[in-house]
């Protein structure tokens, strides 16, 4: 199989998001990383490109996506793996020359940004993949297929959360991690903008449902911090069906507490993260099921996206590969992308970040979309 050529913009020397990414794209060896503008300090470029082999390293995004797309031999797509502030720029950049974008989540810092992506977006013949990676879970997938095919009945209620507690105290100034993830103008949005987007893309992506209006409540936890670090949201869905998402980095005990339970008239599932290869199914009136990640139950959906044996734990790294896998299947021709998040999701997130804002500055009020 021919493997695409992969550039990176960001994602150099203390960067943790860009060695997920590069991980993640080797995982299936559909990818060969070859150019990468690493960071925006030249020297630190260079030098972050010599420790990771990469043959062609650019001073810049705009210097690398002019020099790629001129070449016979450019790179096929882009991974931008830069803070949400500076998604715009490279994004737009590269879609303009033609090369396909894979770009972290969110889709951008401000609602101005985003547009200027989907306008970029709108006058490309390349395509656009945002990397909501949950959704790359092989039960996450079943789950989706099992709600779609009636399993669950109608959708009444849906529960979401996302709780971590990595920023408890006030962040250290020498934690990059830290300084832009609560600094409004870089971030966008605190804990929903960092987590909640992912919460709130799962949701809808599992139950195939819209939020219609949201009601939020957002929080401050730690004295002096510029982002909400605790929120509690209400929604009101299609179809009747409601639901309520917490997303909190201040909960202590809590490492990378994603989960999700969604009931419907006839069943329910509930699914958590930090144990991703076994999912809880109840009908109604009937004892509960444990569904594993290899088992070949319930149409054994899962299985299509599963790598490794039954009993042998997939997690976090090959639910993101299996969102570069799709994209390769994509810019190759091979599939249609049905599952992969994109700029309509990107879109729906800015949409969640700034209703959430919204609804808090107005009292706690709701906000339609």
């Amino acid at each position: 199989m021919t493997k695409l050529k992969l550039g990176m913009v960001g994602g150099g020397q203390g960067a943790f998001i860009g060695g997920v990414h590069r991980i993640a794209a080797r995982i299936d060896d559909r990818f060969d990383l070859v150019a990468g503008a690493l960071s925006s300090n030249p020297e630190r470029a260079a030098a972050s490109a010599a420790e990771l082999g990469i043959a062609r390293s650019y001073s810049s995004y705009e210097e690398m996506a002019s020099a790629e797309a001129a070449m016979d031999d450019g790179i096929d797509a882009v991974a931008i793996v830069t803070p949400n502030h500076m998604h715009a720029g490279p994004a737009i950049a590269f879609l303009n020359a033609g090369i396909n974008v894979i770009c972290d989540k969110p889709l951008a810092a401000t609602a101005d940004q985003a547009q200027a992506i989907a306008d970029a977006a709108a006058k490309s013949k390349a395509r656009f993949i945002l990397t909501h990676n949950y959704t790359g879970y092989p039960l996450i997938r079943q789950a989706r297929a099992m709600i779609a095919r009636g399993d669950l009945g109608k959708i009444r209620v849906i529960q979401a959360e996302y709780a971590q507690d990595w920023l408890t105290e006030a962040a250290d100034p020498a934690n990059k991690q830290a300084e832009w993830r609560t600094d409004p103008a870089k971030a966008g949005g605190g804990a929903i903008g960092d987590i909640g987007t992912h919460a709130f893309n799962l949701l809808s992506f599992v139950s195939g449902l819209k939020t219609e209006a949201l009601l939020a409540e957002l929080h401050s936890m730690v004295d002096g911090r510029a982002v909400d670090d605790n929120a509690h949201i209400l929604l009101k869905m299609q179809g009747g069906a409601r639901g309520m998402l917490w997303a909190s980095q201040v909960a202590v005990g809590k490492e990378n507490g994603l989960s999700l339970r969604i009931y419907g008239d006839k069943g329910s599932i509930e699914w958590g993260q930090e144990n991703p290869n076994v999912m809880q199914f109840a009908r109604f009136g009937e004892p509960k099921q444990i569904i594993t990640r290899g088992g070949a139950g319930l149409g054994g959906a899962a299985g299509q996206w599963t790598r490794i044996p039954p009993g042998h734990p997939e997690g976090y790294l090959e639910a993101f590969a299996t969102i570069y896998a799709d994209a390769a299947d994509v810019i190759q021709g091979k599939a249609d992308g049905s599952l992969l998040p994109t700029l309509s999701d990107g879109l729906d997130g800015m949409w969640f970040i700034r209703a959430c804002q919204q609804s808090q500055a107005g009292g706690n009020v709701w906000i339609a979309k």
